[in-house]
């Protein structure tokens, strides 16, 4: 449960082949569309309705399915002389491999794989456990030499991301607990400001359930953010009430004159409180305007600390005065007894006396400040998010687009025996080329590398993860192929996101692929000069290698062919025709036809491929076609009704809103641009742009919300703005 697919990568399929020897074909004269005819009529079951014997029905069956190479062999395509002639008569067939786009490389050896994808919405550690319960089960019926081994999984990061922040949670609850202890010097108090923490913990878990959240990073963030907030408003009505008691003298022992006191110092406080807490919800909803990734990822966050301060909120004005009306008791302390509140109290009063004293020094400083802060800010970089470290590394070399597969998997292989030799490494896999699922958007020259490293405490001594990783891009670096660096998950995410397998592209869009390529070439010339670039590659769109049949239909209209019949034959004698599919108990096998390889192993040869004649003439290919090499697009990229031809590139030792900031100058002066073509940036970028584009409208509109709040409390203009005020200096702190 939970899986989408599971994609296969690497290895190969078994196929029967019928490679087909066009000299004998011409000695029996029968045309190759005889034997694709023959072989797909010859494989089928038919049924015949029933028959009725004795009473009963009995199901009348035509059996004819293929079910081993001799009956492939046994297939009847012609007659010569009165004589039938058999598929073996005329070409050889074996089983063999099918054709393949791509491999897997574990080591340096080639592996089978498999890519798990899980449903959307599914909990992915939960489907993670389910895929590794049923591994497990089907071990025992692996053939012997066989096993499943994981060579990547998320469930390591999850789990220890998680259980990293738990125990922050813990620590933070103990922290807080400990203040409580040093400033309150009350014991019930303690017990009053306490008991309300967990209980809006517990609380915020209850709404993840409800709401379909997982305890995730972002979940756990949200509720060990606003653990410090969740007190707040237990704290301020606890130390009110505490404060009436200590300062009227009341008798604890009265319990109904604490019940009393108690009550008029919640009404005192308690619409402040409640409105303070309102204020603080109302700063996430920008949080809960953002959309696309950010969205989906500081959603849960936003939810969770929602749901805490709001149960706080409850609680504050609700559970808290309960609790004070018994547990305020025993002896209560001034705040002179406490030596830690003596301590700050005599550390703050003469700043707090200086600063009244001094009013207009004290609002220039702050005035100066905030101006410092602002023109501090403009120096600040910017980026959509700061980087996870996964664990893992994602290698991502790009060879020439005409790469076969074969040479990609030899380069895969050496490359992945360089990086295993780095003590740090643990393991490496390599995809080349795409898995056999629509969900990989991978082009064919590209191989996904998988980095496995070790535990950080058996890395070398001062080695870091940048270290490291410059270390492996020198080492594995090979003439023609350009590398980019990165990590799985935000890879993945990048992909499918912007379609951008790198932290930041430029897309240059227009209408001719060749006019694009060469832009997107002086792109990246420009590019490399700007500080920060690195692992820069223009995609070459126009650099796939083709061998074009080019059909003379003139020639071809002179022995009555036209050009669907020309390439009725290039694609079942060149290519690779699957005629039919045999059944084998639960495995289905193709079976394909085609030229024997030595006589369409080179253009020579393709000239004289056979192209049968409505006469029964057989006219070679060369005759009616001009065979020519060409080059062309390796993959056509279109966006928006244009054609488009990206620069790939990451960032490095500085920020990337800067970075793209200063490149799009570079850029926009170095590479001129033809009428009908022009350049956009994308990648994380684009999704830093749509957040501050959001954020720039939503967050002026909280800021009237909460003045509005204000006024409410205050019933004065100038109270509320007087609150609202601190935002700004607040602003300062942050950047300084």
């Amino acid at each position: 449960p939970g899986v989408a697919e599971v994609a296969s990568v690497g290895g190969h399929v078994q196929q029967y082949q019928i490679d087909i020897d066009p000299n004998r074909l011409r000695l029996y004269n029968l045309p190759l569309s005889a034997v694709v005819d023959a072989v797909r009529r010859s494989n089928t079951n038919v049924g015949g309705n029933v028959l009725d014997s004795n009473g009963a029905w009995l199901i009348v069956r035509g059996v004819g399915l293929i079910a081993s190479v001799d009956d492939v062999k046994k297939i009847v395509i012609g007659a010569s002389s009165g004589v039938p002639v058999y598929v073996e008569q005329v070409a050889d067939v074996r089983i063999g491999q099918a054709f393949r786009v791509a491999s897997l490389v574990k080591g340096t050896s080639e592996a089978v794989g498999g890519v798990v994808v899980a449903r959307t919405g599914t909990n992915t550690k939960e489907v993670i456990d389910a895929v590794k319960a049923r591994i497990t089960q089907i071990e025992g019926g692996l053939p012997p030499g066989v096993k499943i081994v994981p060579f990547y999984d998320r469930s390591d990061l999850i789990e220890q991301a998680v259980d990293t922040l738990r125990t922050a949670l813990v620590e933070e609850i103990v922290l807080v607990t400990l203040a409580h202890v040093l400033f309150l010097m009350h014991f019930r108090s303690i017990l009053i400001v306490t008991i309300p923490l967990p209980l809006a913990v517990l609380t915020s878990f209850l709404g993840m359930y409800y709401a379909g959240l997982s305890a995730n990073i972002m979940s756990l963030a949200g509720i060990a953010i606003a653990i410090g907030v969740l007190v707040d408003a237990g704290i301020v009505v606890t130390e009110n009430a505490f404060r009436f008691i200590e300062q009227r003298g009341i008798d604890t022992r009265n319990r109904k004159l604490v019940w009393d006191t108690v009550l008029e110092s919640t009404r005192l406080v308690g619409r402040p409180v409640f409105f303070s807490m309102a204020i603080i919800l109302l700063a996430f909803v920008p949080v809960f305007a953002l959309t696309g990734q950010e969205g989906k990822l500081f959603h849960p966050l936003a939810f969770t600390k929602t749901f805490a301060v709001l149960a706080a909120s409850i609680i504050a004005v609700t559970l808290v005065p309960v609790l004070c009306t018994f547990l305020l008791g025993g002896r209560m302390h001034a705040e002179e007894d406490n030596p830690v509140m003596r301590g700050l109290r005599r550390l703050y009063r003469p700043v707090l006396e200086s600063a009244l004293t001094h009013r207009g020094v004290t609002i220039l400083v702050a005035v100066l400040v905030f101006a410092g802060a602002l023109l501090a800010g403009r120096t600040i970089g910017s980026e959509f998010m700061p980087a996870l470290n996964e664990g893992d590394l994602m290698f991502m070399p790009i060879a020439d687009p005409s790469i076969s597969l074969e040479q990609n998997t030899q380069i895969a292989a050496r490359q992945n025996g360089v990086l295993e030799k780095f003590p740090e490494v643990a393991w490496v896999v390599a995809k080349v080329a795409r898995a056999d699922t629509s969900t990989d958007p991978a082009p064919l020259n590209m191989t996904e590398t998988v980095v496995h490293l070790k535990p950080r405490s058996e890395w070398r001594e001062g080695m870091t993860l940048d270290k490291l990783r410059g270390e492996m891009g020198a080492a594995v670096q090979l003439p023609g192929v350009s590398s980019i660096w990165t990590m799985p998950i935000i890879n993945r995410i990048d992909m499918l996101t912007t379609g951008i397998r790198s932290e930041v592209g430029v897309k240059i869009f227009g209408k001719d692929l060749r006019v694009l390529e060469d832009l997107a070439r002086k792109a990246a010339d420009t590019l490399r000069t700007v500080p920060g670039a690195s692992n820069v590659y223009p995609e070459q769109v126009t650099s796939g290698q083709y061998l074009n049949i080019q059909i003379d239909r003139a020639a071809a209209a002179r022995y009555g062919l036209g050009v669907g019949d020309v390439q009725e034959v290039i694609a079942t004698a060149v290519g690779e025709t699957t005629l039919t599919m045999t059944i084998e108990r639960r495995e289905r096998f193709p079976v394909r036809v085609r030229y024997a390889p030595q006589f369409r192993a080179d253009p020579q040869a393709l000239g004289r491929v056979l192209v049968a004649a409505p006469g029964g003439t057989q006219v070679p290919l060369g005759q009616i076609a001009r065979i020519e090499n060409a080059r062309g697009p390796a993959m056509i990229s279109s966006e928006n009704g244009l054609l488009v031809a990206t620069v790939l590139l990451n960032v490095q030792g500085r920020d990337v809103g800067g970075f793209v900031e200063e490149a799009r100058v570079a850029v926009a002066r170095g590479v001129a641009m033809p009428s009908g073509y022009y350049a956009a940036w994308s990648g994380r970028w684009e999704n830093q742009v749509r957040a501050r584009q959001r954020l720039q409208v939503v967050l002026p509109l909280v800021l009237v919300v909460i003045f509005v709040l204000l006024y409410f409390t205050y019933h004065s203009v100038a109270e509320a703005a007087h609150v609202l005020l601190a935002v700004p200096f607040a602003l300062s702190g942050g950047i300084y």
